[in-house]
Formats: C-alpha cells, sequence, structure tokens
C-alpha cells in the first residue's frame, strides 16, 4: 500500500480518537459551563476529520489502490478490505459539504445541553427547539448524500450498512407481533417483582466495587480502558488500547449498574479486540452497530442474566450486600433479574419488552424524517404507542420522550440497531454454544476466557473484513433470523414462569 494512502488512515485514525475522547469527556467530567466551548472544539474537529476526509488526494490514492494496476496488485486482502471500507466512508463524506458537517457538530452540542435542562424541567418543550434544528439538519444531510425517496435509509446507512427500511420493517413488524402476546403471557402469571429490589438500600460505593469485579470477571483490560460515571451509560474507544466505559449508579436499584457495567464491558471487548496490525486504519472498526450491540447484549443477557453466571459471582453479590440480600437464594436472585413486567425506561426493561422499545423510536424516527409527524407531536405520539405496546403511560417526559440521548446526538437511525444487535447476539450464542459444549460449565466457575477467546478469534479480531452479516453468516452457516432469539426467549421464559410459549 502506498505510505501516503497508510499515514493519511493513520491520520484519520487518530483524529477520531480525539474527537471520541472530546466527547466523552463532555459527559463524564465537563463544567456546565463549558458546554458550548466545547460545541466548539468538536466542531472544529469534525471538519478537519471531514476536509482530511474528502481531500481530492486521497480520492485519488483510492482509486489508484483499487484500480487493475499497480496498486490493487501489490496489496494483500487486508490492505484491499481497507482501501474497500475507507472508500465507502469517503464517497459518503464527500456529498455532505463542510458548512454542514460544522453546523451538525455545532447543533450535537447544543443539543445535548438542552435535552439535560429539559430533563431537569421535566419538559420536551425546552428541548423541542434544538430537536428540531437537529432534525432539519439530518434531513440535510440524508438529501446531500441520496437516497431512493427514503431519507432514514441514507442515515441508517452510517450505522448499519446495507440495510434498508424495505427490509428492516418487516423484521421489526415481525418482531413486535410475535413479542406482543408473549408479554402478554408472561403478565397473565401475575409474579410480583422481586423483593430485593423493593425498596432495600444498595450502597452505591459497594455498587462501584463489584461493577469492578465485573469487568475483570469478564476479561475487561483495565489497563486498556476505564470505566466512569454518566447519566446514560455508553463506550467511546480512542484506541483498542484505550477504551472508556461508563456505567451510573442507583441506591434503590443496582441492577442498572450491574448490567449497565457488563453491556458497556460488552462493547468495550470487542473494542479492545482489534487485531494489532489493524490498529490505527478502518479495519480496526466494527462492521456496524447492529453487530456491536451483539456483544453488549451478549454479556449482558445471554451470560450475565444466565444462572451459571451467578453460581460462581452471587456469593460475592450477597457479601457485598448481607443486608439487603439476606433471604435472597441464587434460584430466587435468578428469577428477579429476569422479571418480565412493561417498563417505562428502555435500558432497564427485560429481555422480553426490550425490543418493543426500539420498534416504538424506530416507527417515531421514521415518521419524523418523512415529515409525517411534526416534533411538537413527538411527546403525544410516544405516549399513544407506550399505550398500546406495553400498556403503561409515562408521569412525564423525562420518563418518556426524554429518557435517551441518542435523539440530543441527532442520531436518527442508530436505535434499530439495538433489535439487530439482540437478534445477532442469540445467534452468535447460539453458535457458541455448539462450538464449546462446557461452556455453562466454565462459567459457573467464573471462566469466561473460552467464550471470550471465541468470539476474539471468530469476530473481534476480524475487525471490518467483512460486512456485518457476512460475517455473521461465516460464524454461524445464517445471516440475520429471529428464530434463535425467539427460541431463546421461549425456553428460558418458558421455564421461569411454567409456561409454553409461543410465537
Amino acid at each position: 500500500m502506498d505510505t501516503w494512502l497508510r499515514s493519511r488512515m493513520h491520520e484519520l485514525s487518530d483524529l477520531h480518537g480525539v474527537i471520541n475522547l472530546a466527547a466523552w469527556d463532555r459527559e463524564v467530567y465537563l463544567p456546565s459551563k463549558a458546554a458550548p466551548a466545547r460545541a466548539q472544539q468538536l466542531s472544529t474537529l469534525h471538519a478537519l476529520h471531514h476536509e482530511r476526509l474528502v481531500d481530492p488526494r486521497l480520492g485519488d490514492a483510492l482509486a489508484h489502490a483499487a484500480g487493475p494496476g499497480a496498486g490493487a496488485g501489490s496489496m494483500t486482502p487486508d490492505e484491499q478490505a481497507m482501501v474497500r471500507v475507507l472508500t465507502r466512508e469517503r464517497e459518503r463524506a464527500v456529498r455532505v459539504p463542510a458548512r454542514l458537517v460544522t453546523a451538525l457538530a455545532a447543533a450535537q452540542g447544543e443539543g445535548i445541553q438542552a435535552w439535560r435542562e429539559a430533563r431537569e424541567a421535566r419538559s420536551f418543550a425546552r428541548f423541542q427547539p434544538a430537536l428540531s434544528a437537529l432534525l432539519a439538519l439530518r434531513r440535510e444531510q440524508a438529501d446531500a448524500q441520496g437516497h431512493d425517496g427514503e431519507r432514514y435509509d441514507a442515515l441508517l446507512e452510517g450505522f448499519e450498512p446495507g440495510m434498508r427500511v424495505q427490509r428492516l420493517t418487516p423484521v421489526l413488524t415481525a418482531l413486535r407481533d410475535a413479542l406482543i402476546p408473549m408479554v402478554g403471557a408472561l403478565a397473565s402469571v401475575r409474579r410480583p417483582p422481586p423483593a430485593f429490589l423493593d425498596g432495600r438500600a444498595y450502597d452505591t460505593d459497594r455498587q462501584w466495587r463489584f461493577t469492578m469485579r465485573l469487568l475483570e470477571a469478564v476479561g475487561f483490560d483495565l489497563e486498556a480502558g476505564r470505566q466512569d460515571l454518566s447519566i446514560h451509560p455508553f463506550t467511546n474507544a480512542l484506541h483498542a488500547q484505550d477504551v472508556r466505559l461508563t456505567t451510573r449508579l442507583d441506591a434503590k436499584h443496582p441492577l442498572s449498574a450491574l448490567f449497565g457495567t457488563l453491556h458497556e464491558a460488552g462493547h468495550g471487548l470487542y473494542e479492545q479486540g482489534f487485531a494489532p496490525e489493524h490498529q490505527r486504519t478502518p479495519l480496526a472498526a466494527v462492521p456496524s452497530m447492529g453487530l456491536h450491540e451483539s456483544q453488549s447484549r451478549l454479556w449482558e443477557n445471554l451470560v450475565g442474566r444466565g444462572r451459571p453466571f451467578w453460581v460462581h459471582h452471587f456469593p460475592a453479590l450477597k457479601e457485598a450486600f448481607p443486608q439487603a440480600l439476606a433471604d435472597v437464594d441464587l434460584d430466587g436472585f435468578h428469577a428477579g433479574i429476569n422479571h418480565v413486567a412493561p417498563s417505562l425506561i428502555r435500558v432497564e426493561a427485560d429481555e422480553v419488552t426490550y425490543n418493543l422499545h426500539i420498534v416504538l423510536r424506530y416507527e417515531l424516527e421514521l415518521a419524523l424524517l418523512r415529515d409525517e409527524l411534526p416534533v411538537s407531536e413527538l411527546p403525544s405520539a410516544w405516549n399513544e404507542r407506550m399505550r398500546r405496546y406495553l400498556g403503561l403511560t409515562p408521569p412525564d417526559d423525562t420518563q418518556g420522550v426524554l429518557q435517551d440521548i441518542h435523539w440530543a446526538w441527532g442520531e436518527w437511525g442508530y436505535f434499530p440497531t439495538y433489535a439487530l444487535g439482540n437478534l445477532y447476539a442469540a445467534s452468535l450464542h447460539a453458535a457458541a454454544q455448539r462450538a464449546l459444549p462446557e461452556l455453562d460449565a466454565h462459567l459457573a466457575k467464573g471462566d469466561t476466557s473460552p467464550l471470550r477467546g471465541w468470539l476474539r478469534v471468530q469476530l473481534h479480531s476480524q475487525g471490518f473484513r467483512l460486512p456485518a452479516e457476512e460475517r455473521v453468516r461465516a460464524i454461524t452457516g445464517e445471516g440475520l433470523t429471529d428464530r434463535d432469539f425467539l427460541q431463546h426467549l421461549r425456553a428460558k421464559y418458558g421455564a421461569l414462569y411454567g409456561l409454553t410459549l409461543k410465537g
């Protein structure tokens, strides 16, 4: 590969890392008065990254490398994949004017600040102007990048390359229609919420220490990453040797911290698992956010909410909280962390109801991008779908339309990747169980290394060599399907609730 081309790849990677650092700091440590300055700084960094990405010299170098001459013939398969991935990224960026990139970065900073203030006031009206501005800019971006009449496709491409509304809508609609009766069947059992979450106190310092124990247990390298606190848990990777996670603590609800940490650790393990030779190149990246989400959901739910994992870890948890868990045994805890009940907050939803939260957001996003839903009517549309899908009405906007940070970032097209991640996670976990027949026995002993090692070889170290669905097909023998996910739910929750579940 041409030396200049590789150098430009490194430079783009480094700029991306610094942008992520500034964004991470904004959510974790930034003083409130510094928000406008940080928005300007990020705007400048995004503009610099965009300028280098759309540089005509880069276009010429990529075209030469991909051409039939000396370029392609002298490159390794990995170098050819680097060129393919960067060419796709550049072609999307070239269509977006620098003015719009700068405006979007600034609007994101303003949107996040407005979202925080709106949450404090419990009023969507405080967020509406900033959201309207972001939506207008994203519409402009979608039109600039190009689409076949569906703006959402252009934005979805940035998170889930190759996915289109025409394919996605039937997948999510079928999932919704399978889950609603399943939720109803489980609700008919009328099982009360776990007693250990009924107002008992869980010291937040002890919660923090236990989350750090969980990070070590799953193999997250704390010398190549760290965990901090934020309003909304997230992961930002600066480099495979510098991966930042966040969680949140609630003295009355320890599961938020425990499973928030496991969720973000799944993301972090993926970022730490890229091949060393891919660092600072386009291959040190995840092919799609759905595939990224597959790892967080795999560790949070398929491992972390499984009984084998807690055979090893529950005694230590009980030791950390002896009073709150005094009357709780392993089976009671396992049943409690898998309690199914419609809830207002997406990030605290159980496995069965979670995807209904995603379908709700997807449908609203699609309506917004299609100009079928005025921004001012978003809270009422949200509440109507919450009643229809989950039987709940948010008491205020903070527990409703303002609960997620994604729209403050202007990230239309991101939410569906959570549902895709659940589907991919179930298929990958089923493949891991076939490859590792003693997996549950290892987990019961506290040994996550067989699963982590299998994922690292099959998925993490592969980076962006293949598109997401092709990578899943190479591992499991099949692409995107809801079969493994629905089988997992029917088997697990049918046994826990004593039911034969259909759907």
